[in-house]
């Protein structure tokens, strides 16, 4: 199998996989042009697309994609259902596509129906974890997005993260501002800066490495915890997780 990032709109990837044949399936399409463009180009044969949220820089490209190629298969949560999506999935579902079983996991939070796609090594989880840091919470509570990641942290070390924005560098940031001390955080740091002054992009990331350099996945370190000013064991690690992002959205 062969991932493919394609960079669209301001700061989004829209993924595609596809086997030896070319058939592929296109994840979270904000916008079709560069994605019939990447078609052409490597004759691609699309055969499906994954919708994570409703939002409209992840479905902006699903009508178009649907009148190039109308026999496309549109698998989304009930709320892309007026989106394009022709399979509605919930939590537990799995499906095969290009001789492979994907199953859903229900991860609320940045929107209240956000869905993620697994197939093991490959996690398409749009707006929820980001590398370094996690997704806004739009219409969810925090309470709801913690639950999702320890979903999303139960996943095997090399599941591959490809989330949709590149975001890496400003979530490092934030990252080293709360644990300036932290060497895991201030050596990744540079290399994702090392790498952002080439344009280069910084995903697809490990979840092992998450789970060292992303703050929203550690909320169990005591550290952490009294550097947020926590002076006791917090009654909920979600609440640990509520403060940081609260931080975060002012930073």
């Amino acid at each position: 199998m062969n991932l493919t990032s394609i960079p669209a709109l301001q700061d989004n990837y829209i993924w595609t996989l596809n086997d030896e044949s070319g058939h592929c399936l296109i994840v979270d399409p904000g916008e079709a042009a560069p994605v019939i463009a990447a078609v052409q180009k490597n004759h691609w044969q699309p055969v499906a697309i994954l919708l994570t949220h409703h939002h409209h820089d992840h479905v902006g490209g699903v009508k178009q994609l649907l009148e190039t190629w109308p026999q496309l298969v549109v698998y989304g949560p009930q709320e892309t259902q007026d989106k394009g999506a022709t399979e509605i999935v919930s939590e537990g579902d799995r499906f095969t596509i290009l001789g492979r079983e994907f199953s859903v996991i229900y991860t609320p939070g940045h929107t209240l129906g956000h869905i993620s796609y697994y197939s093991s090594p490959y996690l398409f989880c749009g707006d929820t974890l980001f590398s370094g840091g996690c997704g806004r919470l739009f219409e969810g509570s925090p309470e709801q997005m913690f639950e999702s990641f320890q979903k999303l942290s139960e996943l095997p070390d090399d599941t591959l993260v490809c989330c949709a924005h590149e975001y890496t560098l400003s979530n490092l940031k934030f990252a080293q501002a709360t644990l300036p001390t932290d060497n895991e955080i201030a050596r990744y740091c540079l290399q994702i800066k090392e790498l952002r002054a080439e344009n280069r992009i910084t995903l697809p990331t490990k979840l092992a490495l998450e789970r060292k350099i992303n703050l929203f996945l550690r909320t169990e370190d005591t550290d952490l915890q009294r550097v947020l000013g926590f002076d006791c064991a917090p009654q909920h690690l979600w609440q640990v997780f509520a403060r940081l992002r609260e931080l975060k959205d002012s930073f």
